[in-house]
């Protein structure tokens, strides 16, 4: 089955481009196309999309608040932001890119989305890890086992590689990182994806 992608962008020359080129993809489906926040909301809980390429300077309703609110109300739909703004993440996006990215990056991270796994521009995390403040201590109140899940999800790693690498089932896994996000108050993989790069528990490399 190929994943279901809706495109939310207000111009519609960039909506064609973006239809164009991820079109020639066969493992991609591009099942719509939203001219604003409020319209891709509308189309996401109609069309459960598997991945949202979200803009986020949109009339009506921004791409910020139609991220929360998808993230909200259609919770098996992920999120890749277009743009380079530290509150895409906050809402729930769980992929950030910059607009310069390559067809290729970009194909890869609805791929990656779609997976759950998270995918991060090298120069949007650089950005969002000097924005990010991570002062606190909340991953001492994590398990080994949550500490062991948490670093392979900072790796990008979806639920099923998780499970595989430490021999466990996927519900197991998935039953982890909840208690992960959890604990470390945050609603997002990706946001606890940075949360691990800041504290050292993986590279940046």
């Amino acid at each position: 089955m190929p994943i279901r992608v809706l495109i939310a962008d207000d111009h519609s020359v960039v909506r064609q481009g973006l239809r164009m080129f991820l079109g020639s993809d066969p493992e991609l489906e591009i099942i719509g196309e939203a001219r604003d926040g409020a319209e891709a909301l509308n189309l996401s809980r109609e069309l459960h999309p598997d991945v949202v390429l979200m803009d986020l300077l949109m009339p009506v309703m921004d791409g910020i608040a139609a991220t929360a609110a998808i993230r909200r109300q259609v919770p098996e739909t992920e999120v890749v932001a277009l743009t380079s703004v530290l509150e895409a993440v906050r809402a729930g996006a769980i992929g950030y890119l910059l607009k310069d990215t390559d067809a290729h990056e970009l194909r890869r991270a609805i791929k990656a989305a779609a997976a759950g796994q998270v995918q991060l521009a090298p120069q949007a995390a650089a950005r969002l890890m000097n924005q990010v403040r991570t002062t606190d201590n909340r991953h001492l109140a994590l398990t080994e086992r949550e500490t062991d899940v948490l670093r392979l999800l900072a790796q990008g790693k979806s639920n099923k590689d998780i499970a595989y690498a430490l021999n466990i089932g996927e519900q197991t896994a998935k039953t982890h990182v909840g208690h992960i996000l959890e604990k470390l108050e945050m609603p997002s993989r990706t946001q606890a994806a940075l949360y691990a790069l800041r504290i050292g528990l993986v590279s940046s490399n």
